[in-house]
This record gives C-alpha cells, sequence and structure tokens, in this order.
C-alpha cells in the first residue's frame, strides 16, 4: 500500500537503470527523463559556472561571478556596442539590475566601457576586457577543447544537444509564464 502524497514511481523495464534524479518526488510517470534531465542539467549547469569562474581566473581576472564572466562574453562578442536590454534578452534573463550590476563590477576592473549613444546606453569591451577573453579562449582550449578529444559524431551530439536545450528553454519559459498566471 502507497503512503498518502507517495509519488508512483515510473514503470521501470528489465535491466534498465532508474533514472537520476534529484527530486525523486517530482517524477512523472508521463517523463521521467525529464527529471533525470533536470538533475543533469543542475550538475552540469554548476560545473560550467564552476569552469568559467576559474578559467577566467586563470586568465587574470579573479573574483568575477558566473554571472560576471558571461557577461563580459557578451559584451565582447562580435565586437558590437550592447544595450543593457540587448544583453538581458540575449542571455534570457529578465532580471535587468543583475546584468546592470555585472556591467558595473566589469566597468570597475576596466574590461568593460559604457557610452551615451543618443538616449541609450551601449556597452563594449574595453582594450583589457579583449585581452582577458583572448586568453580565457586560449587556456578553454587547452583545458576543455583538447581534453573533450572530440570527433565528428560526438561534435554532432554536442550541436544536437545544443538545439535540445534551447528548444527546452522556450518550453521551460512558456511553463514559468503559465505558472505566473496561476
Amino acid at each position: 500500500m502507497a503512503k498518502k502524497g507517495a509519488v508512483s514511481q515510473p514503470h521501470q523495464m528489465q535491466g534498465q537503470s532508474a533514472p537520476i534524479v534529484s527530486s525523486a518526488h517530482l517524477v512523472s510517470p508521463h517523463s521521467a527523463e525529464m527529471s533525470e534531465f533536470e538533475f543533469g542539467l543542475i550538475v552540469a549547469g554548476n560545473a560550467f559556472h564552476r569552469w568559467v569562474v576559474h578559467c577566467m581566473a586563470a586568465a587574470g581576472l579573479k573574483d568575477l561571478t558566473p554571472l560576471d564572466v558571461l557577461v563580459l562574453h557578451h559584451v565582447t562578442h562580435r565586437a558590437r556596442d550592447k544595450r543593457l536590454a540587448d544583453i538581458c534578452f540575449i542571455m534570457n534573463i529578465e532580471d535587468t539590475h543583475l546584468i546592470n550590476y555585472a556591467l558595473k563590477k566589469l566597468q570597475g576592473l576596466g574590461v568593460v566601457a559604457s557610452r551615451k549613444n543618443g538616449k541609450d546606453v551601449t556597452y563594449s569591451a574595453t582594450d583589457a576586457g579583449f585581452e582577458m577573453v583572448q586568453r580565457y579562449r586560449e587556456i578553454r582550449e587547452s583545458c576543455l577543447i583538447n581534453a573533450l578529444k572530440a570527433d565528428e559524431g560526438l561534435n554532432r551530439d554536442i550541436g544536437e544537444l545544443a538545439r535540445l536545450l534551447r528548444m527546452l528553454s522556450g518550453v521551460y519559459d512558456q511553463a514559468a509564464r503559465s505558472a505566473a498566471s496561476l
């Protein structure tokens, strides 16, 4: 007899291992894989955040948060000035104050500059910012890309995973809008 409030476990086929999840109480009989994906996302996200912070520290910028590092990369992207709203949109971050705080911190470190452009303020990487990002790239190539040893098949899988992540981010965004309206 199941306990009151217990969640039924998804059916397992013989020889298959149970899904690895962080919250068994959330496992749905309709998609145990989604709970497994979410756990993988948590673990991978934390590993990625740790990686970007350590890589940027090795490049010469210490005491940055993962968001600070990612904002610097985005501001440097394609060497074009970016507005705060554009950075938030591309990074899919609603809280503009988080990005604004990162930009101020990066400006204080001399790796990002701001410029008034009509009514807008735009941000761009300074020469020092470009140098840090270039050094980050070199360390990334040496420590991450070389360790990955990706062949054509793995690179294809990584590309497919990236496509799935973008698709799932849209599903999560829609679900968030639905939950906000409850």
